[in-house]
């Protein structure tokens, strides 16, 4: 059995038995108590749509007749509400044309009645069957649609290879995780490692920007909303935290969180409740939240713009991703791992790079960290037309940036000791406002040098 079945067969199920039987709804359940499945039971369709939604199912099960009313129909108005559920109908009067019919609306599966613990062991084998398949295919697709290179795992750098091992760590439990580093030092991509390494894999890992949103926007992409609620909401809306059930979600760039916003999100991570936007029912979820910022979550707190009931519910565990300026020694490892992966994308077989371009890699600041290196690689790939990249294919300012090794008392203009040590200054600090702070200079001087000396 590989990792994917693993993950598919002793994932726990969250299940709904629609049944008017009493004893069927008990019978069903001490079934799947007993496989540690988590199991809601309820007599009528208007009860299954109202636990649909609150909550989200893996699994329905379904009795055709329930009393006067249809368990057909009721099949179609699940599956508009949770699309990803599998349903498996049962029932007392068993006929292909019943059989046919319930799979015309969406079910994956039939039961006749009476059923034996065997034969609902058997149905249960096949939904997580299909659950893998399905497992299987969105893990190919997401590589398919994968536009980034995994991040390498070797380190050299000590304080890197701390991190890599506190995110290890970490990932198997449900603690909310602050990721603190420079913008483009790969947040998103340890956030997604994350996920992958704990028990939560085989469910959805969302992302929200917290800057590329309004306000509105921001709540309605969270919490959902209900058609009406704005201007604009022409259809309900789940929002990501009911998309993400018993996965992950990773807010980005967390301080740009609004304030109306960051009181709503500290009461879901607290209690796990919440509503959407334009109705009063509470809704709860089980979502792991990993958030991020490059940003001074202190300064900001004691600037108002951040809750700091909310900075401390958040800094459970915080992990640090050093800048790729401080790990010089694992450039040239990052740098043949996005080789890899844009060879293969562009159907290309460069061997690597000349000692030249790796010197220029090691030596320069990396102000834009992974993601600046990952375009670097990407672009001299696409314009290589030989099997070696090399210096000629980097992008002009950044040899030009590279300066040889210089030393206080050296025979050089102050200029250039000045341009060299507001180049480590950028490459060491997250932002350009913490970068003037230990300057000592305000941000308006700062961009002058910046344009002056062309970093």
């Amino acid at each position: 059995m590989d990792q994917v079945e693993k993950m598919a067969t002793f994932s726990p199920m969250n299940v709904l038995i629609v049944d008017d039987e009493m004893n069927i709804r008990k019978t069903m359940k001490m079934f799947f108590d007993l496989l540690h499945h988590k199991v809601t039971t309820v007599s009528n369709p208007k009860d299954a749509l109202l636990e649909a939604g609150l909550q989200i199912f893996d699994l329905a099960f379904v009795d055709i007749r329930l009393g006067l009313e249809s368990g057909l129909d009721l099949v179609s108005s699940l599956l508009a509400k949770l699309p990803r559920m599998k349903i498996v109908v049962i029932t007392a009067f068993a006929s292909v044309d019943t059989a046919v019919e319930a799979m015309k609306r969406g079910a994956v599966d039939y039961l006749p009645k009476p059923f034996m613990p065997d034969q609902l062991k058997l149905v249960l084998e096949r939904v997580e069957a299909l659950r893998t398949l399905e497992l299987r295919i969105n893990l190919l697709q997401d590589d398919l649609d994968r536009n980034d290179p995994d991040v390498s795992l070797s380190s050299t750098h000590p304080p890197m290879q701390r991190m890599i091992e506190l995110a290890r760590q970490v990932s198997a439990s449900d603690a909310v995780l602050l990721l603190l580093g420079p913008s483009g030092s790969g947040k998103t991509m340890l956030a997604r490692l994350i996920h992958r390494w704990s028990h939560r894999t085989d469910k959805p890992f969302g992302v929200i920007s917290c800057p590329s949103l309004s306000q509105e926007l921001l709540e309605s992409e969270l919490f959902g909303h209900v058609k009406g609620a704005f201007t604009g909401a022409l259809r309900d809306n789940p929002g990501r935290v009911a998309g993400c059930e018993g996965g992950t979600l990773f807010l980005d760039e967390i301080g740009d969180l609004p304030l109306s916003i960051q009181s709503k999100l500290l009461r879901f991570i607290q209690e796990r409740e919440y509503e959407h936007v334009g109705d009063q029912r509470t809704r709860k979820a089980n979502v792991r939240i990993i958030a991020a910022t490059n940003a001074n979550l202190k300064s900001a707190v004691a600037a108002g713009s951040f809750r700091e009931d909310l900075y401390y519910r958040l800094n459970v565990i915080q992990i640090t991703l050093p800048s790729l300026a401080e790990r010089s020694g694992d450039i040239e490892a990052v740098a043949g791992n996005m080789l890899a992966f844009f060879n293969a994308q562009n159907h290309k077989a460069i061997q690597g790079f000349s000692p030249e371009v790796l010197k220029i890699f090691r030596d320069y600041g990396w102000p834009g960290n992974i993601r600046e290196l990952r375009n670097v690689v990407e672009r001299a790939v696409i314009l290589c037309t030989t099997t070696m990249i090399g210096e000629e294919l980097l992008p002009d300012s950044m040899a030009s940036a590279v300066q040889p090794q210089i030393r206080i008392g050296d025979r050089i203009k102050l200029e250039a000791i000045e341009e060299l040590h507001i180049r480590r200054v950028l490459a060491s600090t997250s932002s350009v406002h913490e970068a003037a702070e230990v300057l000592e200079i305000d941000k308006a001087t700062l961009w002058r040098k910046r344009k002056q000396f062309g970093i």
